[in-house]
C-alpha cells in the first residue's frame, strides 16, 4: 500500500510541475482515485515540504521564476527533451546542466537501463525518481532557487572527478559571433566545465534564443556536436551551425 501511495505522490508532483493550474478534481481523475484520497496526498506532500496548498489545488514549492519558465513553451520543451533522450543509450553516463528543458530529459528515460546522470539540475530530480534504472549524482555547491541549480567553486571542483560520454547543455542565447552563451558569467563557466567532461556535446534550445547572445560565452559553435531545436530556426543561423560541423535536429 505504501509503495502505491509513494508512486502516486510522485505522479502528483510531476503533474503539478507541468501544470500548476491542475485542480484537486483534475488530479483525482488523472490518478483514478477519489477526491478525498487526492486531498490526503496533497496534505502529506505539503507537510513534507514538496508543495504549497492553494484554493482548489496546489503548486510545487519552487521559485516563481522557475515556475514561469516551466510553463513557458511547455510543449516545445517536452518535444526537444524527448528528442534528446533518443540519443541516450542503455549504460550511458551523461551530464545534464541546469535548465527547465534539460530537466525534462529525465522524464523520457523510462524504459532505459543503467543510465547514470551527473547534474547540477535539482529540477531534474522530480522526473528522475520515477525511472527505476536511472542513477543520479548531484554535484555539490551553492543552491540557487531561481535556477533550480547548484553553482559555485565547489561544483566546479567536483566536476574534475567525472568523465562522461555525452553532455546535454542548456543555453540562454546564441549568435554566430559569440557562439552559445549564458546571462551570467558564473553559469557560463560551470556549463563550459560540464561540457568539457564529455565526449559529445548536445545543445538544447528553442530557436528564439538565436541571434540574441547572452553576456557570457559558454562555448563556440565549433565545440558542439548536436543542436536540438525547432523548425523556426532562421536559415542564416542554421547555415552557420552546420558550417561549424553541428548536426542540427529539429524536434518540432
Amino acid at each position: 500500500m505504501s509503495s502505491n501511495i509513494t508512486e502516486r505522490k510522485k505522479t502528483i508532483l510531476q503533474i503539478l510541475t507541468e501544470d500548476q493550474n491542475a485542480s484537486v478534481s483534475d488530479l483525482s481523475k488523472r490518478l483514478g482515485v477519489t477526491v478525498v484520497t487526492t486531498r490526503s496526498d496533497l496534505a502529506s506532500l505539503e507537510a513534507e515540504g514538496f508543495l504549497v496548498r492553494t484554493h482548489g489545488g496546489a503548486i510545487p514549492s519552487r521559485h516563481p521564476k522557475i515556475m514561469e519558465r516551466i510553463n513557458t513553451n511547455r510543449e516545445l520543451k517536452n518535444s526537444i527533451a524527448s528528442r534528446a533522450a533518443d540519443f541516450i543509450n542503455d549504460g550511458d553516463t551523461i551530464i545534464i546542466t541546469a535548465g527547465t528543458t534539460t530537466a525534462l530529459i529525465a522524464k523520457f528515460l523510462l524504459g532505459k537501463k543503467d543510465i547514470h546522470i551527473v547534474t547540477n539540475n535539482t529540477l531534474l530530480l522530480t522526473y528522475a525518481q520515477v525511472s527505476p534504472h536511472v542513477r543520479v549524482t548531484l554535484i555539490g555547491g551553492e543552491f540557487r532557487p531561481s535556477e533550480e541549480g547548484v553553482v559555485g567553486p565547489m561544483a566546479m571542483a567536483l566536476l574534475d572527478q567525472f568523465h562522461v560520454s555525452k553532455a546535454f547543455i542548456g543555453i540562454d542565447g546564441a549568435s554566430i559571433k559569440q557562439g552559445f552563451t549564458a546571462h551570467f558569467l558564473e553559469s557560463a563557466e560551470l556549463v563550459r566545465k560540464m561540457a568539457a567532461q564529455a565526449n559529445e556535446i548536445f545543445v538544447l534550445s528553442n530557436s528564439k534564443k538565436f541571434g540574441k547572445p547572452g553576456f557570457a560565452r559558454i562555448i563556440p559553435y565549433e565545440r558542439a556536436n548536436t543542436l536540438i531545436t525547432d523548425y523556426n530556426l532562421e536559415a542564416a543561423e542554421e547555415i552557420a551551425l552546420t558550417s561549424a560541423g553541428i548536426n542540427v535536429i529539429k524536434a518540432k
